[in-house]
């Protein structure tokens, strides 16, 4: 992955049109990249008298801009750092910022500065390089740096809560206390409490004295007496104590002892590995092996996962390992726990934090280490507000600190795969599965001219009885949830359509709705069709609801278990579902791509593949690669121990040479042919892109908007000779046109040079910013998008 150098502003301002440069003033006082700021990770030469000092603050805002304030007045030069929270006046509201520089110049008149209300901590709570790798992200990803640096806070500490443990009081013994003997004193309660803490010489909390009902007026009286005394504590948690692991570690096979010893080798400084290795190969092991490598050396290492549901499995698998401090961080958890894995990771406590893509931005002093696991994972992937890539920006972080980073798949990106023939990926291949499990075969049953029986065909029921009467477990996997895609009327045509989107509601049986899955709008279910008053309402197409209740009537006396959101929702929900299915019972699991990646399944010997077809035919130019992504992940279910697997593929277009090649060469083959049609094409990887979205209530308004912006940018380019180097298509109706009751369009952006699209992309930025566009017009600009919707 190539990356441009941060321009500076006065760079950006050189690039402004005549017109624009009358602007000067403001701009400069916006200050996308300020000229006189300076990235704040050494010492900083701070005025004496704070009066002269300017506190350059990073507010979330979306302007691309920083804001003097003076420090609050009981604030002394020595207590500011860039880093610290900071409250602050902003026209009639309070908000919350973060220092990001002190400066003895202003952007404005200092007449018109007002001093910040109060500084919130004492240390930062941003550390110098978690701002260097946030700085370097709001120029690349061209988002306002104030909010990518409130992005990167816990919840609690956007809300101005400490940046500390919680604390609590506890009760000790004086000198005195402790030489006093219990039966000099009057009451027995006094006796008994002057034991207990004679016993417990460290001290019990108010919490357990409370337990054990000793009443204030008992601690008073020995407080009176000078026996004891109480102090407060931070709740910090202990570090475990004795051995690294709990359990030793598994043996390895020829290929898993290769690829660690190579890692091993290139494990000082910055470098990116690339482990691809098939379902079941023992990635896992890998990565634990060599992350106790990194742990005997006191390193923290950061584990990556795409989603919230593998992160219970991976932190279950890690824990039986090691006897460390293993925490956890994703948008599962509430405000505190998040909270309090924050400042265990900080604070250096955590030794193994795991979590998902903004545990990225959580400072850890001792980073030894980056694992990315299923790297290919479009999960990582922000789609709203901070675009980022977490994978990519794991690499920027690797590289800022010199660590190494690994990146694990089955199923690589054709990014990563891309930097492997650049050569700036290091490519570790593991094909054999552990244990020696045979790989499943694959096969392509082909529906056509076949009749189905609620989506099922003949031979693939007859299969599944087969694997069941053989006591084995069946995986079926259909990646649309609910009854029905949608419902009809035989009679007239209608179909349930989202009012809000354009799109169809789908019907959902048990909760007894119609569901838009795009802004989640509900409605019951009609009688009657609302078009011509017909009964004749019919659901059309199948969802897991569905083949649910197919499947159990088709196999009465065999547990069906439907996994997918509508299902698990609640916690250890999952956990609870999946139990007989661990425990070996015969049964049909069937869902969605919850259960395509991190789930082993030892006794499923079947997996069925209801529908194939999803995939090839997207209007977006990643859908063929992601189609083949989650079809060889969802395969790699079966055949993962000692028994045999079978992978059936239902599909209407058997002959499609893409899905051809997967199955009969597999994913190698596919990737290899999917970047010659890009490069064809000039798409990524072979080009950067970015696309300029613009949504507005009004139809035709954003596509207006973004013809002016394209007039503008053409222009530029004109102006700077890149007549070659920078392409623009469209702009265009997105693929679904209007979303949440407003109209979306499109502006793609392609560079044969990322350094000249990047330099357009700030630019445009500036631009914009200056000339607003129309009330109600909302934009965003998407570097390295995941999606074209």
């Amino acid at each position: 992955m190539r990356h441009s150098p941060i321009l500076p502003s006065l760079q950006v301002l050189r690039c402004l049109t005549h017109q624009h440069r009358t602007s000067l003033q403001h701009y400069h006082m916006a200050g996308i990249l300020h000229a006189r700021i300076q990235l704040p990770l050494g010492d900083h030469n701070v005025p004496a008298a704070t009066s002269a000092i300017i506190l350059k603050v990073a507010l979330p805002v979306p302007l691309f801009r920083l804001f003097d304030y003076y420090p609050p007045d009981s604030v002394t030069a020595d207590e500011l750092q860039p880093g610290q929270r900071i409250q602050v006046n902003f026209g009639h509201r309070q908000l919350l910022g973060i220092i990001v520089a002190i400066s003895d110049e202003a952007s404005i008149a200092r007449d018109k500065i007002r001093p910040a209300l109060t500084l919130l901590d004492r240390e930062p709570v941003l550390s110098a390089s978690i701002l260097k790798l946030l700085h370097w992200a709001a120029s690349y990803y061209c988002h306002p740096l104030g909010e990518v640096l409130y992005h990167a806070l816990p919840v609690a500490l956007r809300q101005g809560k400490p940046a500390h443990f919680p604390t609590q009081t506890l009760w000790q013994l004086t000198e005195l206390g402790g030489s006093t003997r219990p039966s000099s004193l009057t009451g027995s309660r006094q006796q008994q409490l002057l034991e207990e803490l004679q016993r417990v010489p460290q001290g019990l909390s108010q919490e357990a004295l409370r337990t054990l009902e000793y009443s204030s007026q008992t601690l008073n009286s020995l407080q009176k007496r000078g026996l004891i005394h109480s102090f407060s504590r931070e709740q910090r948690p202990l570090a475990p104590h004795g051995n690294l692991l709990n359990e030793v570690h598994l043996s390895l096979n020829a290929q898993q002892q290769n690829a660690l010893d190579t890692l091993l080798q290139r494990d000082q400084g910055f470098s990116v590995t690339l482990l691809e290795g098939v379902t079941g190969s023992g990635k896992t092991e890998v990565y634990l092996q060599l992350i106790e490598h990194h742990l005997l050396q006191k390193q923290q290492v950061l584990v990556l996962v795409p989603e919230i549901g593998l992160t219970p499995q991976t932190l279950r698998r890690f824990k039986h390992r090691f006897n460390v401090n293993v925490v956890i961080l994703h948008s599962g958890m509430n405000d505190n726990e998040r909270l309090h894995a924050w400042l265990e990771a900080r604070e250096g406590i955590a030794q193994i934090l795991i979590g998902t893509r903004s545990a990225l931005m959580v400072p850890l002093p001792r980073l030894g280490l980056i694992v990315i696991d299923e790297e290919h994972d479009a999960s990582f992937k922000q789609h709203e507000g901070f675009r980022y890539h977490a994978r990519d920006l794991a690499i920027v972080r690797a590289k800022q600190a010199d660590i190494p980073v690994l990146l694990g798949s089955a199923t690589p990106s054709l990014e990563s795969l891309h930097n492997v023939e650049r050569g700036s990926y290091y490519h570790l291949r593991m094909l054999q599965r552990a244990g020696n499990a045979e790989a499943p075969r694959l096969h392509c049953l082909d529906i056509r001219n076949r009749p189905l029986t609620q989506g099922f065909s003949a031979p693939l029921l007859e299969s599944i009885r087969r694997h069941i009467e053989q006591g084995q477990q069946v995986m079926v996997f259909l990646n649309r949830r609910g009854f029905a895609p949608t419902l009809h009327c035989a009679d007239c045509g209608w179909l349930a359509e989202c009012a809000s989107c354009d799109a169809r509601m789908t019907l959902h049986k048990q909760s007894r709705r119609l569901v838009c899955h795009h802004c989640e709008h509900q409605a019951a279910i009609p009688l009657h069709c609302p078009s011509c008053g017909s009964a004749a309402l019919e659901p059309i197409g199948q969802g897991t609801e569905r083949s649910e209740d197919a499947l159990s009537d088709i196999f009465p006396d065999v547990p069906v278990i439907r996994i997918d959101r509508d299902s698990v929702r609640g916690k250890q929900r999952m956990e609870t579902l999946l139990d007989p299915v661990h425990k070996g019972h015969p049964c049909i699991l069937l869902g969605t791509q919850m259960l395509a990646k991190g789930h082993h399944f030892p006794d499923v010997t079947l997996v069925a593949i209801i529908d194939a077809d999803q995939g090839l035919f997207s209007a977006d130019f990643r859908g063929m690669e992601r189609m083949a992504q989650l079809l060889v992940q969802v395969a790699g279910r079966a055949g993962r121990a000692q028994k045999p697997g079978e992978v059936i593929l239902q599909t209407e277009h058997a002959d499609h040479p893409m899905l051809a090649t997967l199955c009969e060469q597999g994913y190698d083959a596919f990737a290899r042919e999917e970047l010659r049609s890009r490069q064809h094409v000039g798409l990524p990887p072979w080009q950067p892109m970015a696309l300029l979205r613009a949504d507005h209530r009004r139809p035709a308004i954003a596509l207006e908007w973004l013809s002016s912006i394209r007039q503008a940018l053409q222009d530029y380019i004109l102006q700077q000779h890149w007549g070659h180097e920078i392409q623009l298509a469209g702009p265009l109706p997105a693929s679904m046109e209007k979303r949440h009751d407003r109209y979306r369009a499109l502006l793609h952006l392609y560079g044969s040079q990322r350094r000249e699209l990047h330099h357009l992309l700030q630019w445009l930025c500036a631009f914009i910013e200056l000339n607003p566009p129309p009330g109600d017009l909302r934009w965003s600009v998407d570097v390295d998008p995941a999606d074209t919707f």
